[in-house]
């Protein structure tokens, strides 16, 4: 980090906690406008968990014995963010008896008593908003029993929260963060009496972030699925709390809206999930369904690429690929080098898969999360299509942007013989190699087989000069890779056919069978299944193609198929039990 970056950093919190100070002499909301209802969705599990004292936030679990969770020193920053933004008030409403409520209502009190005066790590835009957008939509639970003078102190502390993020939501890095802070501050204005002259600018600011910020594709820069989803869920509430209060909804929000729930639809895996790129997850259980369908989106999808991705599908198996030149600057600090990986998901069972986001594991994690080994594509020995570069902090969080990454990456979609067929390729190995990777993939119309072709090649003269000097530097051995498959956590994998083969048992019964040409050495090696809410990374399993590239075109063919035997349809009703993650 920089001498320059922290001095601005450390300049930004002060003025944070300057206006934040500031704030508290503002004039208090009195009451509520209306009866706000939840918006959110949580996790009736965890919530009990949080009952119970077992606390788990940014992947670290900790007991309460007692204690409030202000009293427990935060173990790195990431778990700072999620307790301060309150989002585990989801959690306890979920939960909805008389110890969620105490505990939340104790909790509440203890954050006001500590930081309502304007300190502490929450007092940032994003974790304001965060916080006003759950305050208010839990009130009717937080206010529930309580002593007149605590309500009076939340709501003074609301009031000046919802003066802080409107003096402070510029602050916000732009994408979701910036998204959440003027969530917050129109949420909070809506439902607050005192506060209404705030509502027009929070409205406008809003409409003029959804111009600048959603392109015409309905996509982000950063290229994380999941963080679009969640811009999606708040642009929606937004838009239903401005009509139930007979304000106008700028056009420019609502032309978001409908531009995120087409790309979104385009990102959706068959079992409702999202593709798991650059930092984001599958998103909650039904959570990308519901967000779709409060969007009001045409259920038909005619688009096959959004946002940088290329989307095959036939019968009820879905395969979404990454096409598109990672994000640059600083919108890639948490993107992955990943360009021509892909997932496969079949009915309700993920099959092909990228490890994940490492963030709630610690910084190693993170780092071997973004390299290109961690998905699901081609990968030179040692080498990843793009590097992770200088480290810098922000708000405690580590933070290194993709640099030297893929300049070009053509592609074409089309219909081929069997089914949709996707052509593509990427510089990212040129200018240290001379070589470009290439991928085809065809899925059939009935969704049972994905054929695949990968192939590295010189492919100009200056390139092949290029790729000769690498040859004689290596004494003529040729340039290592890898083509990694990881598997789901739940896939059961077996060797088959004395090891030319790979079966593969999913949850629903069905059993799908790996093959190659036999111009690579086929092994099956662990992996990790990075998931979110859980203590530890999950064990899993990756194929492996290795050979090495010696000719100006080196190619390997493989296939993924349904055996058989496997019905074209199965009745999955099997239904994952969460408990405390492990």
């Amino acid at each position: 980090m920089t001498l320059i970056d922290a001095l601005s950093a450390r300049g930004t919190r002060l003025v944070n906690l300057w206006h934040a100070r500031r704030a508290t002499k503002g004039r208090a909301a009195t009451a509520l406008v209306s009866q706000p209802e939840p918006k959110s969705i949580g996790s009736f599990a965890r919530g009990r968990q949080l009952v119970a004292g077992n606390c788990l936030f940014a992947g670290h679990l900790i007991e309460t014995e007692g204690r409030l969770i202000w009293e427990i020193t935060p173990p790195d920053a990431a778990f700072a963010d999620e307790i301060h933004g309150f989002a585990w008030l989801d959690d306890l409403a979920a939960v909805g008896d008389a110890a969620a409520r105490n505990l939340a209502q104790q909790w509440l009190i203890g954050w006001m008593d500590r930081y309502g005066t304007g300190s502490g790590p929450g007092w940032t835009p994003d974790l304001a908003g965060r916080r006003l957008f759950r305050w208010t939509s839990h009130a009717m639970m937080l206010l529930r029993g309580l002593e007149p003078d605590a309500s009076e102190q939340m709501f003074h502390s609301l009031s000046q929260q919802t003066l802080f993020v409107s003096r402070r939501w510029q602050a916000a890095s732009p994408g979701l963060p910036r998204f959440e802070a003027l969530m917050g501050l129109v949420y909070a204005c809506l439902s607050l009496s005192g506060l209404e002259t705030h509502i027009a600018p929070a409205r406008k600011a809003l409409a003029a972030e959804c111009e600048r910020q959603i392109d015409a594709t309905g996509g982000i820069a950063t290229r994380n699925p999941e963080h679009l989803l969640e811009i999606l869920s708040l642009l929606t509430w937004a838009a239903e709390a401005l009509e139930e209060g007979a304000m106008p909804v700028e056009d420019s929000h609502r032309n978001a809206i409908q531009q995120i729930a087409a790309t979104l639809r385009v990102l959706r895996h068959a079992d409702g999930g999202l593709a798991r790129f650059h930092g984001g997850g599958r998103g909650l259980e039904g959570r990308l369904d519901q967000a779709l369908a409060l969007a009001g989106a045409p259920v038909t999808m005619t688009e096959t690429t959004a946002m940088g991705y290329a989307r095959l599908s036939g019968g009820r198996s879905t395969v979404i690929l990454d096409a598109a030149v990672p994000p640059q600057g600083p919108s890639s600090a948490h993107a992955h080098a990943s360009t021509l990986a892909f997932e496969l998901t079949s009915g309700r069972r993920p099959l092909i898969v990228n490890c994940g986001a490492g963030t709630s594991f610690g910084v190693d994690w993170q780092r071997a999360g973004r390299a290109t080994p961690s998905h699901s594509t081609l990968g030179l020995a040692g080498v990843s299509s793009a590097q992770l570069g200088p480290q810098g902090q922000e708000r405690g969080h580590l933070r290194e942007l993709l640099v030297g990454g893929p300049q070009t990456v053509p592609y074409q979609l089309s219909q081929g013989v069997k089914g949709a067929r996707f052509e593509g390729g990427h510089d990212g190995y040129l200018a240290r190699f001379g070589l470009t990777h290439v991928r085809q993939l065809e899925l059939t119309a009935d969704g049972r087989a994905l054929d695949g072709e990968d192939t590295l090649a010189a492919l100009e003269p200056a390139d092949q000069k290029r790729f000769d000097k690498v040859l004689d530097a290596r004494a003529l051995d040729g340039v290592p890779f890898f083509v990694r498959f990881h598997l789901h956590a739940d896939v059961d994998v077996a060797l088959d056919m004395g090891g030319n083969a790979v079966s593969l048992a999913l949850k629903s019964g069905e059993i799908w069978v790996f093959r190659y040409d036999g111009s690579a050495a086929l092994s099956l090696e662990p992996s990790v299944y990075l998931e979110k809410g859980r203590l530890r990374p999950r064990a899993s399993q990756q194929i492996v193609l290795s050979a090495k590239a010696v000719t100006y075109a080196t190619r390997v063919r493989w296939s993924l198929a349904k055996a058989q035997d496997t019905p074209n349809s199965i009745r999955d009703v099997l239904r994952d039990n969460p408990a405390l993650p492990d």
